[in-house]
């Protein structure tokens, strides 16, 4: 990948890692809850299954996730139902704050988010917008597609932190996560409407 390349990946990936997304959305409620250092294990654990993903797309395994696959509408839909699921429950939580680490998601529930299509519509997008003749290329393309967006998880989980130490009281901290949940709430709506 010549230098000229990875200018061009790090723009095209730029605005599709920090706009709100399913992930963010996640994460920044993840970040509000429990605060950054108990959620990077939720997004080591999703990091590690996005490099294993992104390289078999790379690798040519893309066409399983054609966007009329049954594959893909199947990912869609499930994807979407645990995203209304997510909604739900910050919808239903009292705004207590706690910043403790006891509860915490790990590395499973980061997982759960392979379950998001546009993850798969923006790795097929990116290996035939920047593709590799070998592995190390592909490796080097999902490698810096899985870095791009554990930044920008984490500067998502961060800016959930934040709001959660300026909405610190129950009733502020249940606007905010009723806020997340419409998010939420709409990316699902949108995915199951298509």
């Amino acid at each position: 990948m010549t230098l000229i390349e990875f200018q061009l990946l790090i723009i095209f990936l730029f605005p599709l890692a920090y706009s709100p997304g399913p992930g963010n959305m996640f994460f920044a409620a993840l970040g509000a809850r429990y605060g950054v250092i108990a959620t990077l294990p939720a997004n080591l654990g999703y990091h590690l299954a996005t490099l294993i993903v992104s390289f078999a797309i790379g690798m040519g395994f893309s066409i399983v996730l054609d966007p009329v696959s049954t594959t893909f509408m199947l990912i869609q839909k499930f994807g979407a139902v645990y995203i209304l699921w997510l909604a739900w429950k910050l919808y239903r939580s009292h705004g207590d704050i706690n910043l403790a680490p006891a509860q915490a998601a790990g590395p499973m529930d980061g997982m759960i988010l392979l379950l998001n299509p546009k993850g798969y519509l923006i790795m097929a997008l990116m290996f035939l917008l920047f593709p590799s003749a070998n592995m190390i290329g592909t490796a080097s393309v999902a490698t810096l597609f899985t870095l791009n967006n554990m930044l920008a998880f984490l500067v998502w989980t961060m800016a959930g932190q934040t709001l959660a130490r300026i909405f610190n009281s129950p009733r502020a901290a249940h606007r905010l996560n009723t806020g997340f949940a419409l998010c939420l709430a709409g990316v699902a709506l949108w995915l199951l409407i298509g």
